[in-house]
């Protein structure tokens, strides 16, 4: 019998790979996870690395306020749209849930301030609309893009470069940002909120609404 928790009973410890997989990450990532002391884990006398179930929980609740269940995805609450923000910026944080707050009240934000972190959560949130830094602690902002965009998983997910580069300086990340939206920092008041509108049909404060595209 397979030994994944996706399709079998409960356990109190899994394997790297498994959370790996319920996280929609690189077991790499996870590995890093456990090194920083993110997840709880311990080594079999054969070597084998296993992350106790109750820490992959703690780190889910206190990341997203939700909790695993038996698909590895989080319940939508009420059906309300999905945005994650990834960005290590506290001002940025706050200006962005300042501005889904007054404009979108129903919308379901989620904020991750690390790369690593943030990986994981889209994983499990899957949201409509991700809105990501470019520059990010722990890692690459422009192969985590280009991975994302690749992903199968993530195909319906709408990406929003956040940056406070100008154009000049986001020449190096051009293979990256390719065919994207890219709002810069100084803009984002006046630019994120018509994206938002637009891409997953989210009604507005003042009332305006558009279909998801």
């Amino acid at each position: 019998m397979s030994s994944d928790p996706i399709s079998s009973a409960p356990t109190d410890h899994y394997t790297t790979l498994e959370v790996a997989r319920m996280l929609g990450m690189a077991v790499r990532s996870v590995q890093l996870m456990v090194d920083r002391g993110d997840l709880e884990a311990w080594k079999t006398p054969g070597g084998h690395r296993r992350i106790s179930r109750d820490s992959v929980e703690r780190w889910l609740a206190s990341r997203q306020g939700g909790r695993i269940d038996g698909s590895g995805a989080r319940p939508r609450a009420g059906g309300a749209p999905r945005v994650l923000l990834i960005e290590d910026s506290t001002h940025f944080q706050n200006l962005v849930s300042l501005l889904v707050k007054q404009q979108f009240p129903h919308v379901e934000l989620s904020i991750a301030d690390d790369g690593i972190s943030g990986l994981a959560m889209v994983g499990q949130l899957q949201p409509q609309v991700l809105l990501i830094d470019i520059l990010l602690p722990g890692i690459d902002g422009g192969t985590l893009i280009t991975s994302l965009r690749s992903h199968e998983r993530f195909r319906d997910c709408k990406l929003v470069v956040l940056t406070s580069l100008d154009a000049v300086q986001r020449e190096p990340y051009r293979y990256a940002l390719d065919g994207l939206p890219v709002i810069h920092k100084p803009d984002l008041v006046r630019e994120l909120p018509g994206l938002l509108s637009t891409w997953v049909g989210i009604t507005s404060a003042d009332g305006t609404a558009t279909a998801a595209a």
